[in-house]
């Protein structure tokens, strides 16, 4: 999964020979998982049509501030297309339109749409070299970086004048290698490991049959997306679960039992700043483990447990500046437990389930859950999508890191 998928795309086209370029950009972020929206200058159109660009985003393309084609005159709403987006690239940018931006002079939608824009902007001039080379474009590059807007560098080549040298836009897939790059780079967790646990853990009685729980393993999914969006780079150690995930960031380790992922977690825990351990573990398994399959003979069968190895509370132990965060879920004395459990298993932060809380607990695309920090603060939140919770854990841990 790229690190632009999900991302709201805004791609302004201006007038130049490049923009033919852009039909292939447009189709390599929707490759990418992004949602694509157009915006042109009335000119670029004599360069690329906007049926060819519409086709390709599966959005409609705006280049003035009306349909002019619907007698009813829809005002295209040039803030609403800024508010949109996450992130918005204009290329190909000509001089003429680096020079708007730079001083502001707003005379049609894309120049509306860029100044109302909230978003990160990208910019990859395309000119010839002489224009490339003109002070007046050099004062308008870093005028525009100035403002905070990245310039995605021309590159040397044959240009449209039959001249050879820099002032070509760059290439559609280094386009997007870029902004991957630069998105990636001003990530809150780029550079971080975290490893983060999910699911339950299934301990044997004999070949065929198990102890178990509910647990889906879906919050811990979450988070490990989440954290790989945010740029951390991630070991997802997984008991039996259903759920799955495809990102570059995330690397999934299998297991069953508690023991496999307590030798997981081990494995690869000096190594990390942050780990998180959502999953369900086991706290009893069988003591002895049949070879074969038991058969039913008696009325009842009696099978002896013991304990198996505490994952977090080992963690606890030997961290050294590792961030730690373990769950609780909880049916009474909630916070005290909580409380409890956070203090003897030296957590830097606890995540709390109650199952008291309706649309919280296993299964379910909902939680709600309470923050206890080893500041023993307590922090209440709202019943959300489990995204959405992931997001506040990770949001939570920057925080406390930070603080």
């Amino acid at each position: 999964m790229s690190i632009l998928s999900g991302k709201n795309i805004l791609l302004g086209i201006t007038a130049g020979i490049a923009a033919y370029k852009t039909a292939n950009l447009v189709r390599l972020f929707i490759k990418a998982g992004a949602n694509v929206k157009v915006v042109m200058t009335p000119a670029s159109k004599d360069f690329i049509t906007p049926l060819t660009l519409s086709t390709l985003s599966k959005n409609p393309v705006h280049s003035s501030f009306t349909n002019e084609e619907d007698d009813n005159a829809v005002w295209n709403n040039h803030v609403e297309l800024g508010l949109w987006a996450d992130l918005f690239i204009i290329a190909p940018a000509t001089a003429n339109t680096l020079s708007k931006m730079a001083n502001g002079i707003c005379d049609n939608l894309l120049m509306a749409t860029y100044l109302s824009a909230k978003c990160p902007v990208y910019f990859a001039p395309a000119m010839d070299l002489d224009m490339y080379k003109h002070e007046s474009t050099i004062r308008s590059f870093k005028i525009l970086k100035s403002y905070g807007n990245v310039m995605i560098p021309a590159t040397s080549g044959e240009l449209a004048s039959g001249l050879v040298g820099e002032g070509r836009m760059a290439e559609p897939e280094d386009i997007v290698l870029f902004i991957e790059n630069d998105v990636l780079d001003k990530l809150p967790l780029k550079g971080k490991k975290i490893v983060i646990t999910a699911g339950p853990t299934y301990e044997a009685i004999d070949p065929v049959r198990f102890i178990g729980n509910h647990s889906s393993g879906k919050m811990g999914f979450e988070i490990a997306k989440a954290a790989a969006n945010l740029g951390a780079e991630v070991v997802m150690i997984a008991g039996p679960t259903n759920e799955t995930i495809s990102h570059n960031l995330v690397h999934v380790i299998k297991v069953v039992s508690a023991l496999q992922m307590y030798e997981a977690v081990h494995k690869h825990f000096e190594g990390v700043d942050v780990a998180i351990l959502s999953a369900a573990v086991a706290d009893y398994k069988p003591k002895f483990v049949s070879d074969t399959k038991i058969k039913k003979k008696d009325s009842s069968l009696t099978i002896e447990l013991e304990k198996t190895k505490d994952i977090l509370k080992s963690l606890g132990e030997i961290k050294t500046n590792q961030f730690l965060v373990g769950f609780a879920l909880e049916t009474d004395n909630e916070i005290e437990n909580a409380k409890s459990k956070l203090k003897s298993k030296n957590l830097n932060l606890i995540v709390l389930n109650s199952l008291k809380d309706a649309g919280a607990g296993f299964g379910g695309s909902t939680n709600k859950v309470t923050f206890i920090t080893n500041d023993d603060e307590v922090i209440e939140q709202d019943l959300k999508s489990k995204a959405d919770v992931a997001t506040d854990i990770l949001n939570q841990i920057l925080k406390q890191i930070h603080a």
